[in-house]
């Protein structure tokens, strides 16, 4: 049973046009650019509307790390609603955030990426919780998703993994000062207070050393 909110009644109808979707070429084409769903095992997940404190985040990292690979290019970032298919399951995933490095633009398709970016990240939401804690975990570190960010605004709890050589996610405990270091975007340090008080961008990336 879906909630109730503005444009419900249209997202029963596309669940419905979606749900007898057979193959992940059906899906593509059944699915507006705009729909936030995902295809699990040929099951299609839609996802609730998200609150003004996800997409606050969501639009204040986009604008840190698209800004800052500006200045030192080594890759791509793109949000949600693009799609990264995964060969486990199969499944076409919709991370909030995703970012390819430059090696690996050859994966980009025009609807979606074609296998595991570089790093995904997740804003927890209550509905989400335990799909981005469990279910997609699981599938990004099987498909090699190299950094996986979990961000609980909520909460106020932000966990970083990094794939280890062995294929397994270690969790990756900031600096006693607060400061996580990327591994797959080079030179960035995160100060996970920032993502709880969200200063200027520009502040950000002047302390980044890239203005």
């Amino acid at each position: 049973m879906f909630a109730s909110f503005p444009g419900a009644e249209r997202v029963q109808i596309e669940s419905a046009a979606l749900a007898a979707t057979q193959t992940w070429e059906e899906f593509l084409a059944q699915r507006d650019e705009d729909a936030h769903a995902e295809r699990v095992d040929r099951r299609v997940i839609l996802m609730s509307p998200a609150s003004s404190d996800h997409q606050l985040l969501k639009i204040f990292l986009v604008q840190v790390l698209g800004l800052y690979l500006e200045q030192r290019p080594q890759g791509l970032i793109l949000d949600a609603p693009f799609l990264m298919r995964l060969p486990s399951c199969p499944s076409g995933r919709m991370p909030d955030i995703l970012f390819i490095a430059q090696e690996r633009l050859n994966l980009l398709q025009p609807l979606f990426l074609d296998g595991p970016a570089d790093l995904a990240v997740e804003i927890i939401s209550p509905e989400s919780d335990e799909r981005d804690r469990g279910e997609k975990f699981i599938e990004y570190e099987a498909a090699g998703v190299r950094e996986y960010w979990l961000i609980d605004p909520l909460r106020e709890e932000a966990m970083f993994y990094q794939l280890t050589p062995q294929g397994r996610y270690r969790l990756i405990i900031p600096s006693p000062d607060g400061v996580y270091r990327s591994a797959v975007i080079a030179g960035l340090r995160l100060h996970v207070e920032w993502l709880w008080r969200r200063p200027p961008v520009l502040r950000i990336l002047k302390e980044l050393g890239v203005l």
